[in-house]
């Protein structure tokens, strides 16, 4: 028995599981044990403009601008663009009010985010030709904590084409949707790119809270990643071309879908996404690895690689062995084969449930005082320890919907209206 097919087999696909994520493991451990990465100070006050793409986000547009101003680093060296992209409501007044340079832009024929950078990033560098030394791109849903250009400016300083921040959720305790994004996006930061930074590899941008210098705007006259998931590609783009992504831990707050419709609708484009550019760069990506044996390659390999299907394949496959083994009478398939099969479709569910449970506790624990929730929903910080590793899982269902489906660029709707003080003070 210790040599038939599906025991071949899945000894096959663990090997491959242990091989290609254990990395991931040790960038575990250096987060743990290293701590949090510290940014020389800089020695230039660099001047940025702020890109913020916004498609009917008149709740929220007002408190982002507002948290941009509120900076403790010199306006003067600030300015914040909304490019109201096919507005129907008073987002473009409502950015105006507060104090943001608006762009207005109609074009239904390119919609999504991408295009929109693409259009500001033209027409700023046309408009303020050589006054900018690095582009932010944020949403309109985001807040950004007081310090957060300090410290950004710190990293930029060292000399990196690209920075990004530390993402976390204004609205974690709004449901178990919500909370499980969170923890992902704070798990990203500390134990993902800041453990990058502590290696010295190259980190990856995710969705907004990002930086990227105007000498890489200027170079590319605007911004080419228009794929589904533009920020993974462009991170794809540095890992091909050597160029290092570094990390701060400069925070800011994104706000999390409450429904699970929502978040399947989300999650089916960023996966969508990621195979648009796993088979895009994929040859590129090799070619990085085995010609100039750079790892930050091999790391976005396996990060934009369908890696859910290893799981959903074992799964299947452990599944029709049984399934023939039971109707065959065991004909087919030995009773101990059998045994053996049930065996590790439990083990193989029991080990996944367990390492985002360990993901989760250990996010939670040593980046409790990032976590923000109402007094009276503290207990939503111990529920989501166990439905975490449940929403993970339904990335397998994604993962293979995203295969034949036709995905396209849909807006999420934002209106957590809430100022930075409600999120940090209501805790």
């Amino acid at each position: 028995m210790d040599h038939t097919p599906i025991v071949v087999f899945n000894f096959i696909l663990m090997t491959l599981f242990t091989v290609f994520f254990s990395y991931q493991a040790f960038y575990m451990l250096v987060g743990l044990v290293r701590g949090e990465v510290k940014i020389p100070r800089a020695k230039k006050l660099h001047t940025y403009a702020f890109l913020i793409a916004a498609h009917n986000e008149e709740p929220v547009i007002a408190n982002l601008v507002q948290s941009i101003k509120d900076q403790d680093y010199p306006a003067d060296k600030i300015d914040i663009f909304v490019i109201a992209d096919a507005c129907t409501d008073n987002t473009a007044e409502a950015a105006r009010r507060a104090g943001a340079i608006v762009y207005e832009r109609n074009d239904l024929a390119r919609k999504g985010k991408s295009w929109v950078l693409d259009y500001a990033v033209k027409r700023v560098l046309a408009e303020y030709p050589g006054k900018h030394d690095g582009f932010f791109i944020f949403d309109a849903d985001n807040l950004l904590s007081k310090n957060y250009v300090s410290i950004m400016n710190d990293a930029f300083d060292q000399g990196f084409m690209a920075v990004t921040s530390y993402r976390n959720s204004k609205n974690f305790d709004s449901s178990w949707i919500s909370s499980a994004y969170a923890t992902w996006f704070i798990r990203e930061a500390r134990y993902l790119n800041n453990a990058r930074m502590r290696l010295g590899t190259s980190c990856a941008v995710s969705g907004s809270g990002f930086l990227v210098s105007a000498d890489i705007m200027r170079g590319m006259n605007g911004w080419h990643f228009h794929t589904l998931t533009e920020d993974i590609q462009f991170s794809t783009f540095c890992a091909v071309q050597g160029v290092r992504i570094g990390y701060a831990p400069a925070e800011f707050y994104d706000e999390q879908p409450l429904k699970f419709k929502a978040s399947w609708d989300q999650r089916m484009r960023w996966t969508k996404g990621f195979y648009q550019v796993f088979f895009t760069y994929c040859t590129d990506l090799l070619k990085s690895i085995f010609l100039f044996r750079r790892f930050a390659a091999y790391d976005l390999l396996v990060t934009v690689g369908p890696a859910m299907l290893l799981s959903l394949v074992s799964f299947l496959s452990n599944i029709v062995f049984i399934v023939a083994g039971m109707l065959s009478h065991g004909f087919l398939v030995t009773n101990a084969e059998l045994e053996m099969c049930v065996g590790s479709l439990v083990m193989t569910f029991t080990s996944l449930y367990s390492t985002f449970f360990i993901m989760g506790l250990l996010t939670t624990i040593t980046e409790r005082k990032h976590i923000h929730v109402h007094p009276k929903k503290r207990w939503r910080i111990i529920t989501n320890l166990f439905t975490f590793p449940l929403f993970m899982f339904t990335y397998i269902p994604i993962t293979v919907a995203a295969l034949f489906k036709k995905v396209e660029w849909v807006p999420t709707k934002h209106d957590v209206a809430i100022t930075l003080d409600d999120v940090v003070n209501n805790s």
